[in-house]
Formats: C-alpha cells, structure tokens, sequence
C-alpha cells in the first residue's frame, strides 16, 4: 500500500490524461453516431424532396402540353364559329352552295330559333353554355347514296357543327320518267338535326 502511495504522484497525471481520453473517445463515437443518423436524415429529407421536385416538374410538363393540346383545338373551334354567337347566315351560304352543286335533285330547309341543349348523355361543358338550332331538311333523291354525299359535303365545307338526328326515307310510288334520265325523284327524305354552338359565359 504504501508503494502505490508513494507512486500515485507519478502516476496520477497518467491516470487523468487515460482518463480525458475515454472521455473524449465516448463523445467521439456519440457525436459520430449522432452525425450519421442526421447525415442518414438528411439524405432521405433529399431524396423525398428531389421525388416531390421530379413529380411537380413532370406535372408542368404535361399541363404545359395539355394547354398547347386545348389551345390548338380551341383555335380550331374559334375559325370554324363554333365557339361564340350563332352564324346563321353562315350556315345558310353553306346550304344554298351545296344546292348549286347539284348533290341532290332538289331540298328545303328550316332553321328553328336557337335554344339551351342538353345531350343525350351527361356532359362537363366547363365555362360554356351549348346550345342547338334545330333545323329540318326535305329532299327529292334519285338514290340513297346523294343524301350521303350531301351530309359529308355539309360537314366538311361548312364553318359549324351540324348533328344530324336522323331521317326518313320513302319511295315515290307510281314514278315515272317523263323527263329524260336521272331528273325525276325516285325517294323522299325527311331528315332533322341541329346546330350545336359553344358560347363562353364570361363573355357577352
């Protein structure tokens, strides 16, 4: 006992420095331990945050190229008075150069007052109110195939949307040809349909 007394001056500073360095070895590892898991933290806090960024900017994009989509087609709508006031004289020049066109023998028409319309089946307008002219057509035909020349004639030189509802069709009994081949109507049609305009809400 007495030589461990008589060492302990000596060793004392010895015991203090071993001691320091537990110390500071301990708060080494735990500053270490506590660096990684913020460090691991962080990571994942980056990650989950450039996912967020990956999806938002895939989002833009694809908003960016839906309004490039509708903006085409609204254009489209606009040339062809689709969107906007009824242009009944326009659907009128229309009808009177397919008659000078001679698809069928002979037709008339009638074009009713524009009204709300409501499809068949449900339909989202968003901002705009649709709306129908009905108009009616009778026609002297030679054959069924003039009033389908007539139609997609109608639909494709005409600025507008014309829906055709549907039409009947009848043969002339007892025809007969006085006046020399194909001038003399064969059938009757009736047929019913509308115009359909896009008018936006916002606007007068």
């Amino acid at each position: 006992m007495s030589d461990f007394k008589s060492d302990l001056p000596h060793i004392k500073w010895g015991l203090l420095a071993l001691l320091l360095a537990s110390g500071a070895s301990g708060a080494a590892i735990l500053f270490s331990q506590n660096f990684l898991a913020g460090s691991q933290q962080a990571h994942k806090t980056a990650e989950r945050q450039l996912t967020e960024a990956r999806r938002n900017l895939s989002a833009a994009t694809d908003d960016q190229q839906n309004m490039a989509s509708y903006a085409q087609e609204y254009s489209i709508l606009l040339k062809r008075n689709i969107i906007g006031n009824e242009q009944r004289l326009d659907w009128v020049d229309a009808l009177e150069r397919l008659r000078h066109r001679n698809f069928v023998l002979d037709f008339s028409y009638n074009i009713s007052p524009q009204h709300s319309y409501q499809p068949p089946v449900s339909l989202d307008p968003g901002n705009f109110n649709l709306n129908r002219s009905d108009m009616t057509l009778s026609f002297d035909l030679l054959h069924t195939g003039q009033l389908v020349n007539f139609f997609n004639a109608l639909q494709a030189d005409s600025k507008g949307w014309f829906m055709l509802d549907g039409c009947s069709i009848t043969r002339i009994a007892g025809t007969i040809n006085n006046s020399g081949p194909g001038t003399t109507p064969q059938l009757k049609a009736e047929c019913k349909g509308g115009w359909l305009t896009l008018k936006n809400r916002n606007m007068p």
